[in-house]
């Protein structure tokens, strides 16, 4: 009996693995994959090669953060939620979301221990993974349930001056790449399902094949030659049969409803004895402005006192 409940055990645990693996084979693995650095020497994130439309991404970071401190970086991933995307099996399904931030040298994902509890109830269930394991100051996530995490907070802890010399007090950039739904070119340059499918030459479509994964367009040129494209499923045809086509025509409509978009904003480290010096200055301004008031009424007391005399 107890062989036959760790048999199970163990199969379970394969089943468990065999499908979180293939959930996450999407972005932002094919990123950590195909590119050593997510972000490229123009600016730009490289999930914008996959993911061709363009939408809003947004970061939200204090103005100003204390050295080894932990604060919280919040992103919003917005969308119409309303919609649905074209799964790769062709089915409709809800979008899901995903996001590489990239934090300047000695800036690290917190660890638990460190952790608020106001900020951990925030987080949630969320895991975030170093892009690799030499750039650690990279955080990925995804994919994940848009409807649930088109707004996810990252607890970020700051670097210490004073124990990691090659960090100074200075304003340093964050940049962040935001994706919801899939992507419509695969690294190999290969279209996925959510794209628009266009004909291959000019004539006209005698044969429209539908099969359970594809569907196949047969067109006649007008040296009697035929050719013929396939379509995957998922896009909507817009062309019939014994309708004339040009090359690079839209033979379907595009399904895509999702895409990517970029932020960066900045975070002053601040040294603590600035703000210091900063308090003790206002303080000091703050008593001065206080015996000139003393000593402006005081002036007057004396010049009262000369009149009545």
């Amino acid at each position: 009996m107890f062989r036959i409940k760790n048999l199970l055990l163990v199969i379970c645990m394969m089943l468990f693995q065999f499908a979180t693996v293939n959930a996450a084979f999407a972005y932002p693995i094919f990123a950590q994959q195909n590119y050593q650095n997510p972000r490229e020497p123009n600016g730009r994130i490289v999930c914008a090669n996959c993911h061709l439309a363009q939408l809003p991404a947004e970061l939200e970071v204090p103005q100003a953060v204390l050295p080894d401190s932990v604060f919280e970086a919040t992103i919003k991933i917005p969308y119409d939620q309303s919609v649905q995307q074209v799964q790769s099996n062709g089915k409709k399904g809800n979008l899901n979301v995903g996001m590489v931030l990239i934090l300047p040298n000695g800036f690290t994902l917190a660890p638990a221990e460190r952790v608020p509890e106001e900020i951990k109830a925030k987080v949630g269930d969320l895991y975030y993974q170093p892009y690799s394991d030499s750039q650690p100051n990279i955080l990925v996530v995804g994919p994940l349930p848009g409807n649930k995490y088109n707004e996810m907070v990252v607890p970020i802890l700051t670097p210490d001056p004073e124990k990691d010399k090659s960090v100074n007090y200075l304003k340093y950039p964050f940049y962040l790449g935001a994706n919801r739904g899939r992507g419509q070119l695969y690294p190999d340059g290969s279209k996925s399902n959510n794209n628009i499918f266009t004909a291959s030459a000019t004539g006209k479509v005698v044969e429209i094949t539908v099969a359970k994964k594809s569907t196949s367009v047969t067109i006649e040129l007008e040296n009697g030659q035929t050719v013929i494209d396939k379509i995957p499923a998922g896009p909507t045809l817009l062309i019939r049969e014994g309708q004339m086509v040009k090359a690079d025509q839209p033979l379907t409509n595009n399904p895509n409803v999702g895409g990517f978009g970029q932020a960066e904003t900045e975070v002053v480290l601040q040294d603590p004895v600035r703000i210091q010096g900063l308090i003790a200055f206002l303080g000091g301004i703050l008593l001065t402005q206080i015996f000139l008031v003393l000593k402006k009424k005081q002036v007057e007391k004396v010049q009262l006192a000369e009149m009545n005399f």
